[in-house]
């Protein structure tokens, strides 16, 4: 039987050693944190085939430019001298146009819509993680904002998503938790969410039924080759034998890619998010409040909130209090009667979102390490495509013909 260690036990590591196991390979994982307050457990918990447009797009250059002059924008690149971010700065230039969103919705979309089937196969064995299927609603205040909604929705409904183009009134009529202050909304019907800790409880008692071994709170520090072969792998609790190595490790896979002699561009996008609990009065449908890009999402009793890309280093841990105002402002201009107030520093959740330069995730097996596969740079979508990530990774390491094309996911 194989040996697979996989370094990252976020959510993509996680339903890649699922995958695997089912298969009947031994699987390891090996985490340097507790695994309980990663990527995978703050954020919004949608489930989103409606976002196919990659963050490198036209136009985002220019806006990224004007929103770093404004402390309380959604996106900001904290700049410094630094040669991996100007290396990523000037590949996500490069990948900013139109012909590259063309080449990259489809596939992004096909990953999606995969991943959508695997999580209603979960939900059916089950529904421990409030799965549910209300699709997602993009709401906007201004006519140049619902421009580019509009634009977007045409996109989807191109490539078969089903989309409601909707009037102040109409999103009255559907979103009856709490009033709306919007001039309109774009309802895509395929998306849905759940409670992403309810869901990694589950994930991680199935891996423990499959004999899953994990190793939280373990460096990985080295790997032994054999010619172009990794053979074992040394971590701060010790060194282990093994045939196959998935590296799933978000933010910190750069670090550990360089270790194996491979160069991979990843930033870590920095979001908050902070969750009510047991609120009553609460909007029922997850929602994009478009002009702040705060995502809201109804997990059960609870409403959890998150926003802002921070282009910055794992090192910076810190709580930009005005960018957290940025996305208390928002919900409290859509949602007049919901009266947020600012969370407490403990109350709010930090995270990095692993962001490479196209926008798209890496999904692909190593060239120069013939037995090395790669699953990360998901930047905000870990959550929404991981289970079709992993049975990929599971079918590029059995040699099986591929549920996806992963064509854009190469390095």
């Amino acid at each position: 039987m194989k040996k697979v260690s996989i370094v990252g036990g976020g959510i993509i590591g996680l339903c890649s050693a699922y995958y695997l196991a089912k298969e009947g390979y031994e699987v390891i994982i090996f985490d340097q944190s507790e695994m309980s307050d990663g990527c995978s457990y703050g954020n919004a918990g949608m489930i989103v085939p409606s976002h196919i447009i990659p963050l490198a797009q036209p136009g985002m250059i220019a806006q990224g430019i004007k929103w770093m002059f404004d402390s309380q924008s959604p996106f900001y690149v904290k700049p410094r001298l630094n040669s991996d971010l100007i290396k990523w700065g000037l590949q996500f230039y490069k990948h900013a146009n139109a012909k590259h969103v063309e080449k990259a919705m489809p596939a992004l979309r096909d990953l999606s819509l995969l991943s959508k089937e695997l999580y209603q196969d979960f939900a059916k064995e089950n529904d421990s993680f409030f799965y549910e299927e209300k699709g997602l609603l993009m709401l906007y205040k201004t006519e140049k904002v619902a421009e580019d909604i509009f634009h977007e929705a045409k996109e989807a409904q191109r490539l078969g998503l089903e989309v409601d183009y909707l009037s102040a009134a109409e999103v009255t009529k559907l979103e009856k938790g709490t009033k709306t202050n919007v001039l309109g909304g774009v309802h895509y019907k395929s998306d849905a969410h759940l409670y992403p800790q309810k869901f990694l409880d589950f994930i991680k008692q199935e891996l423990k039924r499959l004999n899953v071994e994990i190793h939280p709170a373990t460096n990985v520090q080295d790997f032994v080759f054999d010619h172009n072969k990794i053979t074992k792998i040394v971590t701060s609790k010790g060194t282990f034998a093994t045939d196959e190595v998935v590296l799933a490790a978000g933010s910190w896979s750069p670090v550990l890619a360089k270790k194996t002699g491979i160069s991979i561009s990843i930033l870590p996008g920095k979001g908050y998010s902070f969750t009510l609990k047991d609120k009553n009065h609460k909007p029922s449908i997850p929602s994009i409040l478009c002009e702040g890009k705060v995502a809201v999402t109804p997990m059960n009793t609870d409403i959890r909130f998150g926003g802002t890309m921070e282009i910055t280093h794992t090192g910076d841990t810190k709580i930009n209090q005005n960018r957290l105002q940025g996305i208390v402002n928002s919900i409290n201009e859509f949602y007049p009667d919901m009266e947020v107030e600012m969370p407490e520093a403990q109350d709010t959740w930090l995270g990095f979102r692993p962001c490479t330069p196209s926008g798209m995730p890496v999904i692909t097996r190593a060239k120069k390490v013939v037995n090395l596969t790669f699953a990360t740079g998901h930047a905000m979508m870990g959550l929404s495509l991981a289970p079709a990530t992993g049975k990929i990774i599971e079918e590029i390491i059995s040699g099986k013909t591929l549920s996806v094309n992963t064509k854009m996911f190469q390095l």
